[in-house]
C-alpha cells in the first residue's frame, strides 16, 4: 500500500509547476536523506541523476509507515527544516489516511479536501491515496 500511495500522490502533483520525484537522495547539511517522494525545481530535477540539493526541493513528502512512524514525526521535520526545506508533508496511512502539513496543523483527513495555495494551488483530499 506505502508503494501505491507514493504513486498515486505523485501523480495528484502532475499538475504542480514543479517535478514530483520518487525515492531521490537529497542532500541536508547533516547527510543525506531519501524521502518517499519530493517536489522539485524542474530544471534541477532534469539535471538530477540520483541526488538533488536541498536547495532544489520544495516539499518532502513521507508515506509513514509503523517501521518509519516515528522517525518521519520526531526527526525529519527537524532535518528538511535545517536544510531549508520548508515544506513537509507527512501522510499516515491507517487507521485511515491523514495528511499533516509541516509539524501538525493542519491535519487533512478522509473526506475532507483542503485547498493548498503555498508552494502551489492544489485540492486534496487523501482519501484519494486509497484504492
Amino acid at each position: 500500500m506505502h508503494r501505491v500511495s507514493v504513486r498515486r500522490h505523485a501523480r495528484l502533483l502532475d499538475s504542480a509547476p514543479f517535478e514530483a520525484l520518487e525515492a531521490v537522495n537529497v542532500i541536508v547539511p547533516d547527510g543525506l536523506l531519501i524521502p518517499d517522494l519530493v517536489i522539485a525545481d524542474t530544471a534541477a530535477a532534469a539535471e538530477a541523476s540520483t541526488t538533488l540539493e536541498a536547495d532544489d526541493i520544495v516539499a518532502a513528502v513521507e508515506i509513514a509507515s509503523p517501521s518509519t512512524r516515528v522517525t518521519d514525526k520526531k526527526m525529519k521535520p527537524a532535518l528538511y527544516a535545517a536544510a531549508g526545506i520548508e515544506h513537509y508533508w507527512r501522510l499516515e496511512l491507517d487507521p485511515a489516511p491523514r495528511l499533516y502539513l509541516g509539524d501538525l496543523d493542519p491535519l487533512v483527513q478522509v473526506g475532507e479536501t483542503t485547498r493548498l495555495t503555498d508552494p502551489f494551488p492544489l485540492d486534496f483530499d487523501p482519501a484519494r491515496l486509497r484504492r
